[in-house]
């Protein structure tokens, strides 16, 4: 069989492009049959330019950007958040960026490639850095707004500028996901007693850790006071009851390498096909509610009484999205949160 050059896929990606123009990069790279980072390397040295790291060093002068679009996105749920980087810290390998606008969780052992990038778009040039894992899956996007630093941009690509501005790029297959072990070989009551001794929702994950189960098989094996399953609407359900209520929410989607949080009140919600979408001006999400297998009501124990999410899971058994009601740590949850998941959990 013969091997598909560079030139070749270049080719039959400016042909696609001919032929579906609104087709997205991640799209375009899925039918043809490759990553989105080798497709977006196919344009290095035109208006793809590859950088080097280290990453924590090129994020900390992202705050000097001023007004950007950071998008974070996994297979059902694409996250977009205006605003401002603002206090951007690292430790051990992690960082987050923490403001009321900007806000995310970063795993920087997943942040391998990294892009500067300018497309030509019908309301002009549209600059942004964009970063993928060594699978080449996008993992994080920031895109310039017109009131961006745009004289920044160009210094920062230039500052950053990797050696090596080939048009092919390596990629690496990301291991296989550990399975679950059986029910059988966890100790279910120590497991729920421990949940139920919880202090903070950041205990969580080392609970799951400690006792060896999945995100899923967690909620499966806890209390049906702390985790229960609703229907697989209930995350569209919450959002609208929510904008209806004026209810502010927490709402967190995540990449192997990014969570994405956005806070505050959701208003103008519209479905076009599978696609059930927040447009507010500041904050868009995109849910595509036909991959969403599974909802759960999930009770977290802390100091300041439960805190509840709704959790949305794929086929897979992969996280989408969490949805929380906006509170910050020493505060009580919001009696009106609690309010519209228990209309869900007895719509369930």
């Amino acid at each position: 069989m013969k091997t598909e050059t560079l030139e070749d896929l270049k080719s039959r990606w400016t042909q696609l492009q001919i032929e579906q123009p609104k087709l997205r990069i991640r799209d375009a790279a899925r039918e043809l049959g490759v990553s989105e980072v080798e497709l977006l390397a196919t344009n290095c040295g035109d208006h793809v330019r590859r950088l080097h790291g280290p990453w924590d060093v090129l994020l900390k002068e992202f705050s000097n950007l001023g007004h950007v679009m950071c998008l974070t996105r996994n297979e059902a749920a694409v996250h977009e958040r205006h605003g401002h980087f603002r206090q951007t810290e690292f430790f051990h390998g992690m960082g987050q960026v923490v403001g009321p606008d900007i806000d995310l969780r970063l795993f920087l052992s997943h942040w391998h490639l990294g892009f500067s990038v300018i497309d030509q778009t019908p309301d002009g040039p549209r600059q942004s850095f964009q970063f993928f894992d060594q699978d080449g899956t996008a993992i994080h996007k920031v895109y310039l707004q017109n009131d961006s630093n745009h004289a920044l941009f160009e210094q920062l690509t230039t500052r950053h500028l990797h050696e090596d501005q080939g048009t092919g790029q390596v990629v690496i297959p990301l291991p296989d996901a550990r399975p679950d072990k059986p029910d059988s070989e966890i100790d279910i009551p120590a497991f729920q007693t421990a949940w139920a001794a919880m202090q903070d929702t950041h205990e969580f994950f080392a609970l799951t850790r400690k006792f060896g189960a999945g995100r899923l098989q967690s909620l499966r094996l806890a209390a049906h006071e702390m985790a229960r399953q609703v229907s697989a609407i209930g995350g569209r359900q919450a959002i609208e009851l929510a904008a209806a209520q004026h209810v502010p929410i927490m709402i967190f989607v995540g990449s192997v390498g990014t969570i994405q949080i956005h806070t505050g009140q959701v208003n103008n919600l519209k479905s076009f096909g599978p696609w059930f979408n927040i447009l507010d001006e500041e904050f868009n999400l995109h849910l595509r509610q036909d991959l969403v297998a599974q909802v759960w009501v999930v009770r977290k124990p802390t100091r300041d009484g439960n805190v509840t999410s709704i959790e949305l899971y794929d086929e897979a058994g992969e996280n989408i999205a969490l949805i929380f009601g906006k509170r910050k740590p020493g505060e009580l949850e919001d009696p009106a949160w609690r309010e519209i998941v228990r209309t869900i959990e007895e719509g369930a």
